[in-house]
């Protein structure tokens, strides 16, 4: 059982981190390149991606959450169940965000804006709700290593 909870814990912090390097590539790569983008040209620098990894992301979330849930099975008698739980509530969080908000941007830019106000418009409101939720990733992230940090990385 205590291989599988090191496991369980490992995985977990596998899929933060690919949501922590994902979202913090976004914001210091894609960003910035965004306000060159224009009716001509968004469609192929930002369609296909995000349907590729709406795609991955869908299971990984999924993954992410049974995790949590058996870790904070692992600690719920402990002090360390606070970090499994603050995961499971940024995940959740972070899934909200995206069903409700942001997925209705990523659905206007699939269907082909040609006016370059409108794409303005769109592009910034997808990337003000992105930068909360890489808030939320990051707060999963830095959850796992003060567990870790407190546990002196003791993967058991």
């Amino acid at each position: 059982m205590k291989t599988l909870f090191s496991l369980n814990k490992a995985l977990l912090f596998a899929c933060v981190s690919m949501y922590f390097g994902t979202g913090w590539s976004l914001v210091l790569f894609s960003f910035p390149v965004a306000g060159q983008l224009n009716p001509d040209t968004y469609y192929m620098q930002f369609v296909p991606q995000v349907k590729a990894a709406t795609h991955f992301f869908t299971y990984m979330t999924a993954v992410m959450m049974a995790c949590c849930l058996l870790f904070i099975a692992e600690q719920w008698k402990t002090a360390a169940k606070w970090y499994p739980i603050i995961v499971l509530a940024g995940v959740i969080a972070a899934t909200a965000l995206t069903m409700i908000y942001i997925f209705p941007y990523n659905e206007k830019m699939a269907s082909g804006i040609t006016d370059a106000t409108e794409l303005h418009h769109v592009l910034q409101g997808w990337m003000r709700l992105n930068i909360i939720r890489v808030s939320t990733w990051t707060l999963q992230w830095l959850t796992m290593i003060i567990y870790y940090s407190q546990n002196k990385f003791n993967f058991s």
